[in-house]
């Protein structure tokens, strides 16, 4: 578990890891903004409201510059499945292992109806053009945290 919460101005841990329609690589999207968020699971009411909130945003945050990358704990089937259901537009990966996570501290203790519980901490890291942290939210409610991050980036 990591507890080192990535700041503002630190190198992003490279990932490459399988998604629901392939494969996806940190390294391969340099020259771009790239905003990693991390949810607990696909198909949960909360992680819907928030994928599809990043799905009916995505042409303006395309538009500036963004590209969008959900992660979470999910199986490749499970994450097409949600693909399908929602109709999302934008890359799903999956990390079973939790590695990518635990690198950007978005797995670790969290409070979960007042009980302390290990599990994915719902998180967004933007990835400047150079692979440098540009934001780092941790702990997010899903529900309005799209339009919060829109208002943060300015689009």
């Amino acid at each position: 578990m990591s507890e080192n919460r990535l700041e503002v101005g630190d190198t992003a841990p490279d990932f490459t890891a399988s998604t629901d329609t392939g494969t996806f690589a940190l390294a391969d999207q340099r020259g771009k903004h790239v905003i990693l968020y991390f949810y607990p699971a696909a198909m949960t009411p909360g992680c819907t409201t928030q994928a599809c909130d990043f799905r009916d945003s995505l042409d303006a945050l395309q538009a500036a510059g963004y590209v969008v990358v959900g992660v979470s704990k999910d199986n490749p089937e499970k994450l097409a499945k949600f693909r399908e259901k929602e109709g999302l537009t934008f890359t799903l990966v999956s990390d079973e292992d939790k590695s990518i996570q635990e690198a950007y501290a978005a797995w670790g203790e969290k409070q979960n109806y007042g009980k302390t519980v290990v599990g994915s901490i719902r998180s967004t890291v933007v990835v400047d053009p150079d692979g440098k942290i540009e934001l780092a939210q941790y702990n997010v409610k899903a529900t309005g945290h799209v339009a919060r991050l829109r208002k943060a980036l300015d689009v």
